[in-house]
């Protein structure tokens, strides 16, 4: 859905005037770390927490009562006590049980949370004083006017922060509570939405006024896409706000694992861009293209979207969206790349391009590696394999598409101009390169692309996927003393063409490969 504007609220007295142009935005945000789980006796991770957020949010509905002198010797800041009810996404008691564990959390915790559609009793509001409210509500708001409702409730009760959390199932959703934001200017509201499809407004809501940003303080999540704080400020440099009046993303399904916010967001701290990158998990591009990119939302907030990068399952639906392509795109019959058109009627006139091939070429030509001439295998004919043996015969490199289902395989390497050979006639030893653009290979379990004894000693291999570390492939490569192009290294260069393309500035090599946690390669 796209939400429509109409007039605005007028502002209570209560209210503090927040712009909604992301220039003019606070220059931090307040951090609040989740805590999910039960700490361990020692509290250490309590104590790493304080150096990272600002605020604790014990979930006591998951984690039980925790005393608030123990927390207090191990965290500096303030300390939230939540009781989230299950009608809201929780595990909290009902009443009698829930009224008293809020009234014993307020002669304690600096701030409670206080729901609004159950907590509003003349007792729990005279044991919180304003000062240490936080009322909150959370649930399905189908459109802005429905949203703008809940807002006139909870701020019918004085408090220090509203908090709105609306669920998105479906792009053009959680447009209803940055809408919300837009229009309230107010420094009292953070408002976003829950869910994968919904994870990214809460990195754009700070930058329309939403003072407060929560994140997980280990790995279970308190919400549907809740990002971890390490991840938050890893990513997006919070609690600091990076000034930005441009945001780009990378869209696809599922996206929250992407390295490529942090590499963008790293690459507009270190050039000076004025610029944010951010995650869209979209289940369908189609609807996502429709409510997203096609909505004049972010124009209106001064923050004018300005880029794309696509990931799995899209690249093909992003070539088809596109108002014209690129070659390579053309080629790779995929965009990994949407760039607008300048200004006006053409900045809804995109353009696809790819930089996936420069992804496997790039690093080969750094390590030194004659591409011209020499003989190389991609294993798999999908996209990405697709993008690797056009980006090495255009390189010069003798092709060759390997894959398990001939008709695929064929057909692929036939629109390519690259010669076909099926997977179970590959002799790894007549190559001088070998690409593995398929899954296999890439936990414990799975059979490998091909045996790594078959690779002649001089040979270079280069493996797509990225993740928490070398492959079992990989491994077996390097073992032997194979030269091994990893996932992050496929990675940062396309991600340093990517990066030239949507924002006209080249980004130092050495700033990419430390933002992917890279050691310099040669």
């Amino acid at each position: 859905m796209n939400p429509t504007t109409d007039e605005q609220p007028t502002a209570t007295p209560a209210e503090v005037a927040a712009s909604a142009t992301p220039a003019e935005v606070a220059a931090s945000a307040t951090l609040v770390a989740s805590l999910t789980e039960a700490p361990g006796a020692s509290g250490d991770e309590v104590r790493a927490l304080s150096e990272l957020a600002d605020c604790l949010e014990v979930r006591a509905d998951l984690v039980g009562d925790i005393g608030v002198d123990w927390l207090r010797e191990r965290f500096a800041g303030q300390l939230l006590y939540t009781l989230r009810s299950e009608a809201e996404g929780g595990r909290g008691t009902v009443e009698p049980e829930r009224r008293a564990a809020l009234l014993s959390a307020a002669r304690g915790y600096d701030l409670v949370d206080i729901e609004a559609d159950r907590d509003l009793g003349r007792a729990v509001l005279e044991a919180v004083e304003p000062r240490r409210r936080v009322v909150s509500w959370h649930g399905r708001a189908r459109n802005l006017q429905v949203l703008r409702g809940r807002l006139r409730q909870v701020a019918g009760v004085e408090a220090r922060l509203y908090k709105l959390v609306t669920e998105a199932r479906n792009s053009g959703d959680e447009l209803v509570p940055l809408e919300l934001l837009l229009g309230a200017r107010r420094a009292d509201v953070a408002a976003f939405s829950m869910g994968a499809v919904g994870a990214w407004t809460r990195l754009v809501a700070p930058r329309l006024g939403a003072p407060w940003i929560y994140g997980a303080a280990g790995p279970l999540a308190a919400a549907p896409g809740q990002p971890s704080v390490e991840r938050l400020r890893a990513d997006y440099g919070l609690p600091n706000l990076h000034r930005a009046s441009r945001l780009f993303g990378v869209v696809g399904h599922p996206a929250a694992h992407s390295l490529s916010p942090r590499f963008h967001n790293a690459g507009y701290r270190d050039r000076g861009e004025e610029a944010l990158y951010v995650a869209f998990d979209a289940p369908s591009f189609e609807t996502f293209w429709r409510e997203i990119v096609l909505s004049d939302f972010f124009d209106r907030a001064g923050l004018p979207l300005s880029g794309l990068s696509v990931t799995a399952p899209h690249k093909a639906a992003a070539l088809g969206a596109a108002f014209e392509a690129g070659d390579l795109a053309r080629g790779t019959q995929g965009a990994n790349t949407l760039l607008p058109g300048r200004n006006g009627a053409e900045s809804r006139r995109w353009r696809a391009e790819s930089t996936d091939p420069e992804g496997v070429v790039g690093p080969l030509r750094r390590r030194g590696i004659d591409l011209a001439g020499g003989a190389a295998v991609v294993i798999g004919a999908g996209g990405a394999g697709r993008a690797a043996a056009l980006g090495l015969a255009v390189a010069g490199a003798e092709v060759a598409l390997a894959n398990r289902t001939e008709s695929t395989g064929r057909a692929a390497a036939e629109s390519l101009g690259v010669a076909f050979l099926p997977l179970e006639e590959l002799e790894p030893g007549d190559f001088d390169i070998v690409v593995n653009a398929t899954s296999l290979g890439h936990r414990a379990d799975d059979p490998l692309p091909c045996d790594p004894a078959g690779l002649r000693a001089s040979a270079a291999a280069v493996e797509l996927v990225y993740g928490g570390g070398p492959t079992p492939w990989s491994r077996a490569l390097a073992a032997r003393g194979l030269m091994v192009v990893g996932g992050r290294e496929v990675l940062l260069h396309q991600g340093l063409s990517q990066f030239k393309a949507m924002t006209g500035t080249a980004l130092p090599f050495e700033v990419g490969a430390a933002a992917l946690g890279l050691e310099m390669c040669r």
